[in-house]
């Protein structure tokens, strides 16, 4: 079967273009390598984009991306052309693995927050829209924190480090790695609930 590439500036017209998806889906349908292909340079670029948007993070955009495109050519049985188009059915998986992501993020975030708090992490929440615009407006919150802070945090959240491991990689002493936890997490609830109350005025 053709799978070649169509230049991204030229006007295909729309049957055609209906009829070049309908072959990629046969094609991945049919575990043809070449097909999968061509549709992850159609489509790894939107799955990118959304991942990134949603994320606020280019290095787990590029992870989500992976996993998308994984979990589609493992799933490849479940998609149904008849119950719609093949790039919806990728956009369907891609919000899947964006929610998986977030999900993990609030984890580490929780985790870090219970460290510092010398609680017990808390169960896992039941999802809600506006933890969307909560993890988003941690990445911005982040990317404003000290160094030090930052950077204590980040090892929390992205590395899954306890705050004794954080200490023993960089030298720094127990008491002051807790410390920066602590402020680091205090900037971040403030900067997420003055988020809050600027998106429900708007």
């Amino acid at each position: 079967m053709s799978t070649h590439t169509r230049p991204t500036t030229a006007l295909v017209p729309p049957v055609e273009e209906t009829r070049y998806e309908e072959e990629l889906a046969r094609g991945l349908l049919a575990a043809d390598e070449e097909a999968f292909a061509a549709i992850y340079r159609r489509w790894g670029s939107l799955v990118h984009t959304m991942a990134a948007r949603s994320l606020g993070d280019p290095h787990e955009a590029d992870d989500v991306t992976q996993q998308v495109f994984i979990g589609a050519w493992r799933g490849r049985h479940g998609f149904r052309p008849e119950r719609g188009p093949l790039g919806a059915w990728l956009v369907g998986i891609t919000r899947r693995k964006i929610v998986d992501a977030l999900a993990a993020r609030t984890r580490r975030l929780s985790l870090a927050d219970s460290a510092a708090r010398g609680t017990a992490p808390a169960g896992p929440a039941p999802g809600a829209p506006d933890e969307v615009l909560d993890r988003v407006l941690v990445v911005q919150a982040l990317s404003r924190l000290p160094h030090a802070q930052r950077e204590v945090l980040c090892m929390a959240f992205y590395e899954d480090l306890t705050q004794v491991q954080i200490a023993e990689r960089t030298g720094v002493p127990l008491g002051t790695v807790k410390s920066h936890a602590r402020r680091g997490l205090h900037r971040l609830r403030r900067v997420i609930e003055q988020g809050r109350a600027t998106d429900t005025a708007a």
